[in-house]
């Protein structure tokens, strides 16, 4: 095992594995963070000269040659098939980690993620950023201090639409590259996350069903789902329903949430995240972000004045920073672990044999 300095949470060294659009908002996280570029490595060296220049790598590797380049945290941004099993390696190269859900296409194989970081006194954490919108941790202090009322019902989409035509290809819909699951593996588990945040209770039960709307790809077979609906019980008593699509006509990146309590509704929309709606039976009123009105834990995450909108960079920088603040043994509320990411793919798993058995099936407790 190399020996590697722990990170700073000022100024950790980095290592990106993959060039494409995730490693590009990795890359710029990191430098928003402080964070010293070190080297990058693409599926070939060509690739790699080309992402380091493009986004300002000190060293370009050979895929193979990674990790002689030692660093304080990796950064895995690859296909999911390569998750596992860079994460491991740099988990051994004495390395934190980052990497993009889901940590490994089963179960088994993510909980040997996470049980080897804990031998290793590593740490590791999965980008399920939309928990850094202050308007989430809004709805979630909510939630906490009562305001709604005991949950009664959830109802939640996430739907998209670039894969909605048979010629649209993408390595994620091959289950070679992909995994077994597409569509709720790589946006619902995100749904699911989030829910399981806001709320406090996490899935205990579901019903699922897919189809794959296109059963070929540019003249190629396709196994994995265009979309998949659930319903579902939650551990504190809510039922509730899901609806995951990545065909859906119009829809870029709609993400929505609604939670519904015995006093009080929330409901919060990925497009529109400067906004939380409240529901009450007396009224409706839409929250605006402001750091002056919202809950500690959200205005941390406000870094601009309020009228000054935030997106998705804001809040992907924002993880990456508590990313390596934790690595660096400091306190930070919320940042998602590899236990959650072990637990994404576990409702994954649920999801897949549901869908498979039609039936109720149980979803394994973390």
């Amino acid at each position: 095992m190399v020996s590697v300095a722990h990170a700073s949470a000022s100024t950790p060294s980095i290592g990106i594995l993959g060039g494409g659009f995730m490693a590009r908002v990795h890359s710029r996280a990191a430098r928003s963070a402080g964070a010293a570029l070190e080297v990058i490595a693409t599926s070939d060296l060509a690739g790699s000269e080309r992402a380091a220049a493009d986004l300002g790598f000190a060293t370009a590797a050979d895929p193979d040659d990674f990790f002689a380049h030692p660093v304080d945290v990796v950064h895995v941004c690859t296909p999911n098939r390569a998750h596992a099993q860079q994460s491991l390696s740099a988990l051994e190269a004495g390395s934190h980690i980052i990497c993009e859900k889901p940590v490994a296409t089963d179960s088994a194989t993510a909980g040997r993620v996470l049980e080897r970081a804990e031998e290793l006194g590593l740490g590791g954490t999965v980008p399920f950023v939309y928990r850094y919108h202050p308007m989430v941790r809004e709805a979630r202090a909510r939630i906490r201090r009562g305001d709604t009322g005991a949950l009664l019902t959830v109802d939640a989409s996430y739907l998209q639409d670039w894969l909605l035509d048979p010629d649209d290809e993408n390595w994620r819909v091959d289950a070679g590259s992909g995994g077994p699951s597409r569509a709720f593996a790589d946006i619902g588990c995100h749904l699911v996350d989030l829910i399981e945040f806001i709320a406090g209770q996490t899935i205990t039960a579901l019903a699922a069903t897919m189809r794959t709307v296109h059963p070929r790809r540019g003249g190629v077979p396709v196994s994995t789902e265009d979309t998949v609906a659930l319903t579902v019980e939650f551990s504190g008593g809510a039922i509730g329903s899901l609806l995951v699509s990545q065909v859906a006509p119009g829809r870029k990146n709609g993400l929505v949430i609604e939670i519904a309590g015995e006093r009080e509704s929330l409901r919060f929309a990925q497009e529109q995240p400067e906004q939380l709606w409240l529901g009450r039976r007396a009224e409706s009123r839409l929250l605006v972000r402001d750091a002056e009105s919202l809950s500690a834990d959200a205005a941390r995450l406000c870094r601009v004045p309020a009228g000054h909108p935030q997106g998705y960079q804001d809040a992907f920088d924002a993880f990456i920073a508590d990313s390596y603040a934790v690595f660096a043994g400091e306190q930070r509320e919320g940042v998602p672990r590899l236990a959650d990411g072990l637990r994404a793919v576990t409702v994954t798993e649920a999801v897949l044999r549901s869908a498979a058995e039609r039936r109720w099936v149980e979803v394994e407790q973390p």
